[in-house]
């Protein structure tokens, strides 16, 4: 029993985590407020909002969890993860600078496919069937998703053009500051699970854990897609 706890954790944080989705990943009333009312450069205070959403943002969290969970080198994690931050940079800052707007449940829905993909690959799904896919073009395009899920979430509160370029580049590097703050825990962790003879049964179960994980996801965002 000792040898699945680890991934037993993590598939009983999943579910709660995703019990709690539609709540834990929109913008809190009182920064919803900030960001409307705010006219002119606030740096600072996107920054925390920026790091704030996606540390709660359960979907980005989940796919970074699958993204550096079978990477054993430091520049490895760099590269995925600089393919990460330069995909969901570009969508965030021209989705916002140019008003692009797109269906957030759609966006969300992808977003929650990025998270199944992830885990398909990591149980070496893809592979038996014979379908090659370069992973870190995949994570560029996920990044790309995940960003202009960022840059939907902004557009919503319809933030002030006075100040809006310094205010969304402080909103990105918060976005980096939690992405890094994020992946400090997790690889943190996976190193130490790796050293104990449950990393092997547990790897599995918990790759699994992301796949139902990101089903959930999906089929949340599809259903409210349906009903609005």
């Amino acid at each position: 029993m000792a040898a699945v706890r680890p991934a037993r954790l993590l598939a009983v944080a999943c579910t709660l985590l995703i019990a709690g989705t539609a709540l834990a990943h929109d913008v809190a009333p009182s920064d919803a407020a900030f960001v409307k009312q705010t006219a002119g450069p606030a740096f600072i205070p996107f920054a925390y909002l920026g790091a704030k959403h996606m540390v709660t943002g359960i979907d980005h969290v989940l796919f970074l969890v699958g993204v550096v969970f079978f990477l054993f080198k430091l520049r490895d994690v760099l590269l995925y993860v600089s393919m990460f931050a330069i995909g969901h940079s570009i969508t965030l800052l021209a989705g916002v600078l140019l008003g692009t707007t797109v269906n957030a449940h759609i966006v969300d829905a992808i977003i929650g496919i990025s998270v199944i993909y992830k885990g398909v690959e990591n149980l070496g799904g893809f592979r038996r069937l014979g379908v090659t896919i370069d992973p870190r073009l995949a994570v560029l395009g996920f990044g790309l998703a995940h960003g202009l899920g960022l840059a939907t979430k902004l557009l919503v509160l319809d933030p002030s053009r006075n100040g809006l370029l310094v205010n969304l580049i402080g909103f990105n590097v918060g976005v980096e500051i939690g992405q890094v703050l994020v992946l400090v825990l997790v690889v943190a962790v996976l190193n130490l699970w790796r050293q104990s003879p449950s990393f092997k049964t547990g790897a599995l179960v918990a790759n699994v854990a992301l796949v139902l994980a990101g089903i959930a996801l999906t089929a949340f965002q599809i259903k409210e897609y349906a009903a609005s």
